[in-house]
């Protein structure tokens, strides 16, 4: 039996095999006495006086029997019964003889109490439960020890007629009862229990019904789950005597978030969404809070299936741990700029089909632009990526990276949510990678760090700054929270699937929502829909209030220092208008922008001439084409200066190559090895930085 982590029942998982499933078959370390009186007062009350066959039964049986009783009586000992239960067969006199010789062998090798104790452990006591330790924990939530003297007997009159005396159902809870009032009777008349228990149990009898603790919730993916993980291995009780599963998930926050789930759900239908899937894992220990699976597992269109588990495009929601491995390799500074331009963005294009120019990866990552990222893949490299994002477990396969290309970094590359909230936890966990824990007894792997601490926390600031998202995201809208978040969204080809990741200090919220057709939606992108239902269930975590703010915030990259940089590029002197904060190392420190154009330059610079290569990009790592002419294997160049600008002098390793206007792109021969491009104005002093190319 699973139960949440209030104490609440879940679920229970039975042996299963092609023919059934069973539940129950709870080992006894011993048996109540009181649970032996009771079942043979009702079952074989001269149990220790026959050797597996009750002789006087069985002639009163036939008799009864012979002269035409409506119902016809048997004479079944408990040994009879264990082997009945065991081989189950057809109702005959040949099965009848069988059982009576196989209760005789086993009264004889065994003896009379481990004949009685197998018969607890399997008796039938109704709705799928078997075994009075089962029983107990079924309808009355409690370990069989403590069960009180009216419920043992009411649990002792089930076996005889399981689907008669069902104990869910009013008709059969009457039954049950006045069966069991004649174990009472029969208790009392023989002074086989004091007279105050026998008075206490029959008044308590009369009003006796189960808790309902195993009546299973709205939670039928999550069932599965626990099935699943049981089967493969993954979670088993810790003790044979007392086989309870304890669940991670809080089934009231399981409860709250499926009704908001599926409200929030209603209002995109119209624009052609069906289905929702919902995650919440606690930051820290990575247990699972709340698993829902769809809006509705009945939904006969496509409720069954468990999208928290199911293959999708993720859109852009892979795009953190492209700038995370360009941390890690040394590809890429926060203090760098890429390029959001046309050029060199190898067809990929933007969702809002505009391009912002050269911008801080700060920017560049919280605007979700797909054609840095896509550079940045380039650069650091398809293969290194492809294998990055399979030691995060976004993935398992075992195609080459080539066949993914460029288009991983933006959806290309199906995963699922579940793997997305893992991969995620590593960032948020200083970058551990750890695996999501479904119950306390659940076997995990060991923890891996994945990423350094000082790219998970740098990728974490800059999810988390409201500031940088500008102006793709308005301020004031769903990824903004009273508390700190870091957010991401995604929308995958034609609004298949609109995707959300937030994580809080408490805990992070993965949201899809999509069609399990993978029909298009009508232009449901992530931050339209699913960034709200995350912001709502995150709020609802928190327990935050209307105009409440935390002033919180998530632990900085350890041994760097907050600097003020401008959108452009260079730390700020004051005069640049727009900055953003990044956190840099103080050796590492970037001059003010007006210091490090003097300083940087091999030609000294006009100050009110302002040029900047824009393509390529810094440290470009390009990947020549054998199979195009040499004509054609070449590299775009291009620069941003005023309109005061005529003309540019492209210069690459230090040696003129081509004079060009100013909004001119001009097309390089690409020649294997590492390049210096820079642009200059010709016949006067003014360039750009020198960005390095490397070309194989």
């Amino acid at each position: 039996m699973v139960y949440d982590r209030n104490g609440a029942f879940l679920t229970q998982i039975g042996a299963r095999d092609a023919a059934r499933i069973d539940y129950g078959y709870w080992p006894l370390r011993e048996i109540p006495p009181r649970v032996a009186l009771a079942t043979l007062a009702l079952e074989d009350r001269r149990f220790a006086s026959h050797m597996g066959v009750d002789t006087r039964a069985l002639l009163r049986a036939a008799w009864r029997n012979l002269v035409g009783r409506k119902r016809r009586e048997g004479a079944s000992t408990i040994a009879m019964q264990v082997a009945r239960m065991q081989n189950p067969a057809p109702r005959s006199f040949a099965a009848k003889i069988t059982e009576a010789a196989t209760g005789i062998a086993l009264v004889a090798r065994h003896g009379h109490q481990a004949v009685l104790a197998h018969y607890l452990r399997l008796a039938p006591y109704g709705n799928g439960s078997h075994g009075i330790a089962h029983a107990a924990r079924f309808y009355f939530d409690k370990p069989v020890e403590d069960l009180s003297l009216a419920e043992i007997a009411l649990l002792a009159a089930v076996p005889q007629s399981p689907g008669r005396m069902n104990l869910f159902r009013e008709s059969g809870l009457v039954l049950a009862r006045a069966r069991a009032a004649r174990a009472l009777a029969f208790l009392s008349r023989e002074a086989l229990v004091e007279p105050a228990q026998i008075a206490l149990a029959t008044q308590q009898l009369a009003s006796l019904r189960p808790v309902g603790a195993a009546r299973r919730p709205d939670a039928l993916h999550l069932s599965l789950r626990y099935e699943a993980l049981a089967r493969e291995g993954l979670i088993a009780p810790a003790s044979p005597h007392d086989p309870r599963i304890g669940a991670t998930i809080d089934l009231s926050l399981q409860d709250k978030l499926a009704h908001l789930a599926r409200r929030y759900l209603s209002l995109w239908r119209s624009a052609g969404a069906r289905q929702v899937a919902l995650m919440v894992v606690e930051r820290g220990a990575g247990a699972v809070l709340a698993d829902i699976g769809s809006s509705d597992y009945r939904d006969w269109r496509d409720g069954a299936i468990d999208f928290t588990r199911a293959p999708r495009s993720p859109g852009s929601t892979l795009k953190p741990f492209v700038y995370a491995l360009a941390f890690e390799r040394g590809a890429l500074e926060p203090t760098d700029l890429v390029a959001d331009v046309p050029e060199g963005a190898s067809g990929v294009n933007n969702a809002d089909g505009a391009f912002l120019g050269p911008m801080l990866p700060r920017q560049a990552l919280a605007n979700s632009r797909n054609v840095p990222a896509t550079n940045l893949m380039r650069r650091v490299g398809l293969e290194a990526n492809f294998q990055f994002l399979h030691d995060l477990g976004l993935h398992d396969l075992e195609a080459p990276a080539e066949s993914f290309g460029l288009a991983m970094a933006i959806g290309a590359l199906p995963t699922r949510l579940e793997h997305l909230m893992r991969a995620y936890g590593a960032l948020a966990e200083d970058g551990v990678l750890s695996d999501l824990v479904f119950a306390k007894e659940q076997r995990r792997r060991r923890s891996v760090r994945v990423m350094s601490s000082d790219t998970a926390r740098l990728v974490t600031s800059m999810l988390a700054d409201p500031l940088a998202r500008l102006p793709s995201f308005p301020r004031y809208g769903p990824l903004e929270y009273p508390f700190a978040v870091a957010v991401k969204t995604g929308t995958s080809q034609a609004y298949r699937d609109a995707w959300t990741i937030a994580y809080s200090r408490k805990a992070i919220v993965g949201v899809w929502i999509g069609r399990g057709d993978a029909g298009a939606m009508n232009r449901l992108s992530g931050a339209a829909s699913s960034a709200r239902l995350a912001h709502a269930a995150l709020t609802l975590i928190h327990g935050a209030k209307a105009g409440e703010i935390e002033t919180e915030s998530f632990p900085p990259p350890q041994g760097r220092v907050p600097v003020e940089m401008c959108l452009a590029g260079g730390r700020s002197d004051g005069r640049c208008g727009e900055t953003l904060v990044e956190w840099v190392r103080p050796q590492t420190a970037p001059p003010t922008r007006g210091a490090m154009e003097l300083a940087a330059r091999p030609v000294p610079r006009d100050e009110t001439v302002e040029l900047a290569v824009t393509t390529p990009e810094h440290k470009t790592h390009v990947w020549r084409n054998p199979e195009l002419p040499p004509e054609l294997n070449r590299l775009a160049l291009r620069a941003s200066a005023p309109g005061s600008v005529e003309q540019i002098l492209w210069m690459v390793d230090g040696r003129p190559f081509r004079l060009a206007d100013a909004n001119e792109p001009v097309y390089w021969p690409m020649q294997p090895g590492t390049h210096r491009i820079q642009a200059r104005l010709p016949l006067r002093p003014g360039a750009s930085h020198i960005v390095e190319v490397t070309i194989e």
